[in-house]
């Protein structure tokens, strides 16, 4: 079981890629940052945590979907080309990220 150690908000213009196919791959957002180390404190590694609440090695991402890499795309070039579009709630505009707790 890992811990977390600290957690800071993503700045605009990182995105996970996830690979869905073959063929095709999906770009989320990158909400926040957790530093994360293991039970025995040997080792320590930077996970990100995207817009719909996925990261690497978690349980419950979606299904049949392969991390790729992090990127970066300054915010005035635009969104990645496979860019997912964020949820809103009720039509506030507002994005919700969908976070899940860790165990």
């Amino acid at each position: 079981m890992k811990r977390i150690i600290e957690i800071v908000p993503a700045r605009p213009g990182w995105y996970s890629r996830w690979r869905l196919t073959p063929d095709a791959t999906r770009s989320y957002p990158v909400t926040v940052w957790a530093l994360v180390e293991d039970a025995d404190g040997a080792s320590r590694e930077v996970i990100g945590v995207d817009s719909v609440g996925q990261w690497p090695g978690a349980d419950d991402n979606e299904p049949g979907a392969d991390f790729v890499r992090y990127l970066f795309q300054p915010p005035d070039t635009g969104q990645p080309d496979d860019a997912d579009h964020p949820r809103t709630t009720s039509g506030s505009g507002v994005p919700t990220p969908l976070l899940h707790p860790t165990p």
